[in-house]
């Protein structure tokens, strides 16, 4: 518990002698008697400790109160000590406790009423003229003595629910951030494995068959796959490293250089239209649009062969568009859509933006994405 915690359990522990001290002078003041402020003092103070003991206090308070009932002791001070005591213990409890706790309540305030009427010598205080008590107007203390109770643990009912079903929102916000970084990790490793597999795939296909008759070029193949390799595992360790720290690297535009030129070391021709200045945008728009970059390069070389493709990064009024068109007359079969399209489609909607993907009337195959942003404060990241 920090200081504010202490702070505030001291506070309201102070505010719970008060009502006790208050509830003491209240019934010296009706009942100006020995007796009834010995009572008083012992149902009164104990509210002091009611937040930390609630149970022990309700027991005590309803025990001296009754008592205090039968002996002709000022109701109205009784009843209000004993709703207080009440609360806590109806705000702490399940309903199978919280029930029967109201039900004993309600019973010992009655039991105390009908002693004071029944037994011979009580009350031992009279109850001065013109002045409601539980002996001179029973029924109509004791319906008001049960209304008050009764609102009392209504209301300790309903803060307990209405905490419960707090709890359980903040148990659901928890559970779905958790969800979607689970979902934001598994876009990243999608994009940088699949994006490695597939150049190392197609270099290894090289290698095979340069083996023999263009050993040097089998070596060449052979040692992009060995980078690749490298990189692909660092480009992991930093999605796994935010599992850590959140506030490990991202990708960004700066490293858009490298992944153009591991597609143009596949085989494929890209032409970049990148805009110069992206300072402006904010580094998780530039992420996303990284990864949709790298993902739709991807599916280049995966189902447009020795393609030529021309990836475009242009900026304008709080909007960063990306876009990555192929020229290949014939795709290889791509089937469904599958976790890669999804996942760039994911990644435009964390920002707002849209995604736009097919074929072109003059044949090839465009992936356009447009991220809407708020212009980025100097030095966020």
């Amino acid at each position: 518990m920090g200081t504010w915690g202490r702070l505030g359990a001291r506070w309201l522990a102070g505010v719970d002698a008060l009502v006790g001290v208050a509830l003491v002078l209240l019934t010296t003041v009706r009942t100006p008697a020995v007796l009834a402020v010995g009572l008083a003092v012992l149902f009164g103070l104990p509210l002091a400790v009611r937040r930390r003991w609630p149970a022990p206090v309700l027991a005590v308070v309803l025990l001296v109160g009754s008592v205090a009932v039968a002996v002709g002791v000022a109701g109205d001070a009784v009843m209000f000590a004993i709703a207080y005591a009440l609360y806590p213990v109806a705000l702490s409890t399940p309903a199978r406790r919280a029930v029967p706790a109201l039900a004993g309540t309600l019973a010992a305030v009655a039991a105390g009423a009908v002693a004071g009427a029944t037994v011979p010598g009580l009350p031992v205080i009279p109850t001065p003229a013109g002045q409601e008590s539980f002996i001179a107007t029973p029924v109509p203390v004791l319906l008001y003595t049960a209304t008050v109770l009764a609102a009392s643990w209504t209301l300790a009912r309903v803060v307990r629910a209405r905490r419960r079903h707090a709890a359980q929102v903040a148990e659901l916000r928890a559970g779905r951030a958790v969800a979607e970084e689970r979902l934001r990790i598994a876009r990243d490793i999608h994009d940088v494995v699949g994006h490695s597999l597939s150049l190392i795939a197609m270099k290894a296909a090289v290698a095979n068959h340069l083996a023999e008759s263009h050993p040097e070029q089998g070596a060449a193949a052979l040692a992009a796959i060995e980078r690749v390799s490298r990189t692909a595992l660092d480009d992991v360790r930093v999605v796994l490293g935010a599992l850590r720290d959140p506030a490990d690297t991202v990708p960004s535009f700066t490293e858009l250089d490298r992944l153009v030129e591991d597609v143009r070391a596949a085989g494929v021709t890209v032409d970049v239209d990148r805009a110069v200045d992206l300072s402006r945008v904010p580094a998780a728009v530039q992420a996303s649009a990284y990864r949709i970059a790298q993902e739709a390069l991807t599916n280049v070389l995966r189902h447009a062969g020795s393609a030529r493709c021309r990836l475009t990064v242009a900026t304008g009024p709080g909007m960063l568009a990306v876009a990555v068109v192929d020229d290949a007359r014939a795709r290889r079969a791509v089937g469904p859509p599958g976790h890669g399209m999804r996942g760039m489609r994911e990644r435009a909607a964390m920002h707002g933006g849209t995604l736009e993907a097919g074929f072109e009337p003059g044949g090839g195959f465009a992936v356009r994405a447009w991220l809407p942003f708020t212009r980025a404060v100097p030095g966020d990241g």
